[in-house]
């Protein structure tokens, strides 16, 4: 397959139907909201157990009997000793040595099930785009690849890592033993000594990265196992260089063309647009690529021809498909959604309760937060952050629903203490009831769909639900998530050009 071929085959992928590879990237997006669940029930487990052994009061009564400001240390470093032996009993019943190996077990925890996540949902990615590639089921091809090859991207990562470690390693004690040789000579000299060991360690680098960059497609394509991957992919980087070289520098434009844009969306207000861009256009087009160049040349490849009609068209019914799909959606579970509802006043209503003491003390103001305002470019972050949040609450839920009931307790809790806080109570209603009639409905219907999500994952994993429901369930998902985007979109104008401004007229 030549480089066009290559290039045309991931363009028609996705062109044709990205609904079949599309949800995993989003699954992948959520991975951090799924690990973020076990740092906040270790916060949680470590606030009941200083509550129930009377730490907790014991503190609060010394923080009330005043906790004197820290001296500098650079300046009266024998005063600072003395305040920290006076408040290292405090730290002491604070950070006892239950909670300490609670903290590392949960860092040990968070980092595994980061690992296992990324591994599972990297297998699902590259099998879809090699079954698409084939002109199969996606999504299909992806469920089996991620049961089937989650182990062995996990032993890849472990040994690109071990890999890094020791060209660190020996650049480190290199770098070392030649500096302490040349300490004698003139600074020049050791300079020029030491400038061919820093490039070879930065070539020994990218060398360790290119090869292991298509270790995972050989994992995939040729059913290979850790070390025969790597065998595989040598194999293929000595027969095909043009190819290999021509991905490398499309992945390296990619990424200073996103570091760029990024930069900019940054500079203007709306990094959450970067974020979407690579999600759903950057990562799915790279592994498209890579893989067609790996298993072109294989034979094993029969891709999907380009579609035949404009993308105008087709993006037009997409987005009317979505709109369907989450009406649908909605129709077809109510329970569901006056259970999220319920959830979201109660929460909101703990947020308020909660944020009871600090009323007078500590303030919030909208007023204040709209300082600076410019409407286009805050529009367009709304949209992006609040399409970000729906669519890693969706897709997160499908982890046993854990995730989406944990972001709809998250934010009940912080907008409730938000709203308790606030100086002009009024001003922020006003603020956020043109917009919110649609944002926040949406929000709901992106936490049921995460239960509703959460629920399938739990059939499939006691058996009661086939593959093939999961898969059905995760394309309906991705159906929805593009319904839920235009009403935020709508959302995101309104409370970027309307929200801010129409009530002042009424002051």
């Amino acid at each position: 397959m030549a480089l066009s071929e290559s290039v045309a085959a991931a363009i028609a992928v996705l062109r044709r139907r990205p609904a079949d590879i599309l949800p995993f990237y989003l699954l992948g997006a959520a991975i951090p909201a799924i690990v973020r669940v076990l740092p906040f029930l270790g916060i949680a487990v470590a606030f009941v157990y200083l509550e129930l052994s009377g730490r907790l009061d014991a503190a609060l009564t010394e923080f009330e009997t005043g906790v004197p400001e820290p001296p500098d240390p650079e300046t009266d470093p024998e005063a600072f000793e003395a305040w920290a032996e006076n408040v290292a009993p405090l730290a002491e019943q604070l950070f006892p040595f239950e909670l300490q190996v609670l903290a590392i077990a949960v860092v040990l925890g968070s980092i595994v099930l980061a690992v296992a996540l990324y591994a599972a949902v990297s297998a699902a990615q590259l099998s879809s785009c090699y079954g698409r590639l084939r002109d199969d089921r996606g999504l299909v091809i992806g469920l089996v690849g991620a049961g089937r090859f989650w182990l062995r991207f996990i032993g890849l990562y472990v040994l690109e890592i071990a890999a890094w470690l020791a060209v660190g390693v020996l650049v480190f004690v290199g770098t070392a033993l030649l500096g302490a040789a040349l300490a004698p000579a003139a600074g020049a000299a050791a300079v020029f000594v030491l400038l061919p060991a820093l490039l070879l360690a930065i070539v020994a680098f990218a060398a360790i990265r290119a090869v292991f960059a298509f270790a995972p497609v050989a994992v995939v394509v040729d059913d290979a196992g850790v070390f025969g991957s790597l065998s595989a992919t040598l194999g293929f980087l000595r027969r095909h260089p043009v190819a290999a070289g021509f991905y490398y520098v499309l992945a390296i434009g990619a990424s200073v063309a996103m570091s760029v844009l990024t930069g900019l969306f940054v500079f203007l207000e709306v990094p959450s647009l970067g974020t979407l861009l690579t999600t759903l256009l950057v990562f799915p087009f790279l592994d498209l690529l890579k893989t067609a160049l790996y298993g072109g040349p294989k034979g094993k490849l029969s891709p999907p021809s380009a579609p035949e009609r404009p993308f105008r068209s087709r993006f037009a019914d997409g987005l009317r498909r979505g709109m369907a799909e989450m009406f649908s959606f909605v129709r077809a579970t109510p329970f569901l959604h006056a259970f999220v509802v319920v959830a979201a006043v109660g929460t909101f209503w703990a947020g308020w309760e909660l944020a009871e003491p600090l009323a007078g003390t500590v303030e919030t103001s909208i007023d204040e937060r709209l300082e600076g305002h410019v409407p286009p470019t805050a529009a367009l972050e709304f949209f992006g952050n609040n399409w970000t949040v729906a669519y890693t609450t969706a897709f997160g839920g499908l982890a046993l629903a854990i995730p989406a009931l944990f972001s709809l307790a998250f934010n009940g809790v912080v907008l409730g203490a938000v709203a308790r806080l606030e100086v002009e109570i009024a001003e922020l209603a006003a603020f956020v009831i043109p917009h919110g009639i649609l944002e926040v409905p949406a929000i709901f219907v992106a936490s049921a769909l995460g239960l509703w999500l959460g629920v399938v994952g739990w059939r499939a994993f006691r058996g009661r639900a086939s593959r093939r429901d999961v898969v059905e369930a995760l394309e309906r998902a991705f159906w929805v998530v593009i319904g839920l985007g235009i009403v935020l979109a709508v959302a995101a104008f309104i409370e970027g050009f309307v929200s801010p401004y129409y009530y002042e007229l009424f002051l």
